[in-house]
């Protein structure tokens, strides 16, 4: 992004953050009732869950597990209204040259083992319409997204296979860099951000109408994915580097640059990107939940406070990474849990019409511009 842009986003970002200092919203007590009322009103979407890397072992995902944060049972109390899950690709497969393969395995624990095992409760969504339908069905829309774009093995064709099997996001890096993408995960990042190659890929995922995902990638890598890309962009599972400072989570320059250009940014549960301590327990080699040490609801909402600082109420999201974490927040540890933070965000002082927004419509509305933005090239 050119110069002048990043020092115009300064300027707003330091408006921004008066504002963020400034007495807010009016804390109140909200009933049970209340909570319920709003909570069944909005279509909760979660944008990132990897519980796929345990069904795809043989794990049945209809069966209660409480050694998981993730099962259909739980699921069905929280009110999911529709779930992206992971095709998680682990970067040891590209050794060999198994990444694709690993890919339709993953692919498969999704359409087989969970949407064709479980009709009567999963419905098999791939547009903002699918979710919608699904939800006026009393369904919970079952969606696909890749993590990590080693996945597509430097090829134009597999992205497209993917996404006529189903995949309408797909997270540019994971930990590692590939060949056309630098991760924040490697400390070398030898394509500078994203190579020409890069740029083809984005470009490709515009045309087809699938959303390109940021959580993973380095900064560089998101400020050429910002600009290459046609469509709004998005961070499945990110939070606030200002608040943790994880190298996963996203600066304030970042949130109002996607945010501007219609983006979400999908909160993420783990412990240490909410919570600056547990962060600094993690790097010096302890495990927050030895320590008793772990995020808590109040952090969920002041990461969503700040991205509604920076970018509007519009571009924040839910990504909460279940099953791909090993500490979530006290009172959101799991699929069963939303309803508490529907409570935390309406004593905060968040209308029913702004937690709409925040668990599903922001998202739709992301999902609906993609498409359309796909259907304006072809």
């Amino acid at each position: 992004m050119k110069q002048i842009v990043r020092v115009a986003l300064a300027a707003a970002l330091a408006a921004a953050t008066l504002l963020a200092q400034a007495p807010g919203r009016q804390k109140r007590t909200v009933s049970d009732a209340e909570v319920m009322r709003v909570h069944r009103s909005a279509i909760l979407i979660d944008t990132h869950n990897d519980v796929t890397s345990a069904t795809v072992a043989g794990l049945d995902i209809g069966k209660p597990n409480t050694n998981r944060m993730t099962d259909l049972p739980r699921m069905k109390k929280g009110g999911m209204g529709a779930q992206f899950f992971a095709v998680y690709v682990a970067a040891s497969y590209v050794e060999g040259n198994h990444a694709a393969n690993r890919t339709l395995q993953m692919i498969d624990t999704v359409r087989h083992d969970i949407i064709e095992k479980y009709p009567n409760d999963f419905l098999f969504a791939t547009t903002a319409a699918d979710i919608r339908r699904a939800h006026k069905q009393n369904k919970i829309a079952a969606l696909l997204g890749i993590e990590g774009g080693h996945a597509i093995e430097d090829s134009l064709r597999l992205l497209r296979r993917y996404y006529d099997e189903g995949v309408r996001y797909m997270t540019l890096t994971h930990a590692n860099s590939n060949h056309w993408a630098d991760s924040s995960g490697d400390a070398n990042q030898p394509n500078h951000g994203l190579s020409p190659f890069g740029k083809e890929v984005v470009g490709e995922m515009n045309r087809l109408g699938m959303m390109v995902d940021i959580s993973h990638v380095s900064d560089k890598t998101f400020w050429d994915a910002l600009e290459t890309s046609k469509a709004p962009i998005f961070a499945s599972h990110s939070s606030c580097r200002a608040i943790s400072p994880a190298p996963r989570n996203m600066t304030d320059e970042m949130i109002a640059a996607l945010a501007k250009k219609g983006g979400v940014v999908q909160i993420n549960f783990s412990c240490d990107f909410l919570n600056a301590d547990v962060l600094k327990v993690e790097a010096a080699g302890g495990a927050p939940t030895a320590t008793k040490l772990r995020a808590t609801l109040a952090d969920v909402v002041q990461h969503i406070d700040h991205v509604v600082a920076i970018g509007g109420i519009g571009a924040v999201g839910l990504g909460s990474d279940f099953d791909g974490i090993s500490c979530a927040p006290v009172g959101l540890d799991s699929v069963d849990k939303w309803p508490n933070l529907t409570r935390a965000l309406l004593e905060e002082g968040y209308t029913a019409a702004e937690i709409r927004k925040i668990y599903g419509e922001n998202t739709l509305r992301l999902m609906a511009e993609v498409e359309r933005v796909a259907r304006s090239i072809r």
